[in-house]
């Protein structure tokens, strides 16, 4: 496996995440709140190298688009006036 894979990444937060409790565990419902802390980075960042392309958005992440269209309302996630995420430049 790949130690700077996505997944490995995940684990090792994972560890650190269960490591910060010491003794007593987290409190239940666990894996909403990861699958939640995870979809909000994911459609931002894909949403902003899309260009705020909602269809080339939903095809990349393999979403119907009124699906990713529910997420962005749920999730509240503001795609500014003009409805496009700006992509940062290379310099920035």
């Amino acid at each position: 496996m790949n130690p700077k894979g996505l997944a490995a990444s995940v684990e090792r937060h994972l560890r650190d995440y269960f490591a910060a409790h010491e003794s007593g565990m987290p409190s239940t419902g666990l894996y909403d709140r990861i699958l939640q802390e995870i979809e909000r980075p994911l459609l931002a960042i894909t949403l902003a190298e899309c260009r705020g392309n909602q269809l080339r958005a939903a095809e990349l992440l393999g979403l119907n688009r009124n699906t990713l269209r529910k997420k962005i309302r749920d999730l509240g996630l503001d795609l500014g006036r003009d409805r496009k995420i700006r992509r940062p430049a290379a310099n920035d």
